[in-house]
């Protein structure tokens, strides 16, 4: 039997000496759209981040598996070349590199060969088309002066043309009016459509994305571990009564 696509098991993970993540186990498989809730502090950031390979956050106990393999030592790089895709809470800025030149770069990277802009430009103009993005957008510095938003699009936008295997998606929601979350949830849907292999963890504190992009599960991370998990209905639960009978 194949192995799921990722996998997390009994994952402690401590940032400078504290515990934050103590035990979670989590199974995202192929196609799948799994949902993280949970207060602010729990450890939702902490459990995206480490799942990248961010090394200001140390693994003290448990695995994290890619399609079987042990990546719990891999660096962050690696992981994205592998087919891990996070998009960020907060983007970074990246003066003086273009949209449409970091694309390429990090394409290239993942695909272990140079390409041009030009071979990328039908892709991109495309995807921004879809994604709502003025096609002037490849030539702007990467998030350098974007609404949130804008950044929040163009790290779908880096998905859609990063073709990963598993994308974590950490508060895609947060800081968006209606309008721009509708956009930015059916772009994920349109990236789904073209891979529908595509396994996808959003990390969110509101119920309002979950409305857009249905989940298969949605997992209540309380204290650092996995309290309880269900379908779609959990989230409404938890959206109206809160997260207090579970603390």
């Amino acid at each position: 039997m194949a192995a799921p696509l990722f996998e997390v098991n009994d994952l402690h993970v401590s940032v400078d000496g504290a515990p934050i993540l103590k035990g979670v186990d989590l199974v995202v498989d192929h196609g799948q759209v799994h949902a993280l809730m949970g207060p602010n502090g729990s450890g939702k950031s902490t459990l995206a981040n480490t799942l990248l390979g961010h090394p200001g956050y140390e693994v003290t106990k448990g695995r994290i598996l890619f399609k079987g393999e042990d990546i719990t030592s891999w660096p962050a790089d690696v992981r994205g070349k592998a087919g891990v895709f996070l998009a960020f809470q907060y983007p970074e800025e990246i003066p003086g590199v273009p949209v449409a030149q970091f694309l390429r770069q990090a394409l290239s990277a993942r695909r272990g060969m140079d390409l041009s802009v030009l071979e990328l430009r039908v892709s991109i103009m495309e995807w921004m088309k879809r994604l709502g993005m003025d096609p002037a957008f490849g030539d702007r510095y990467l998030n350098e002066g974007f609404s949130g938003g804008e950044k929040k699009r163009n790290e779908i936008l880096q998905m859609a043309i990063l073709e990963p295997e598993v994308a974590i998606l950490d508060e895609t929601d947060s800081g968006l009016d209606i309008d721009a979350l509708r956009i930015v949830a059916r772009g994920v849907e349109s990236v789904r459509q073209a891979r529908p292999e595509l396994g996808v963890l959003i990390v969110t504190h509101y119920h309002r994305i979950l409305d857009q992009l249905r989940p298969d599960v949605v997992h209540l991370l309380v204290g650092g571990r996995i309290v309880t998990s269900g379908g779609p209905d959990l989230a409404a639960r938890i959206e109206k009564e809160g997260y207090e009978a579970w603390r």
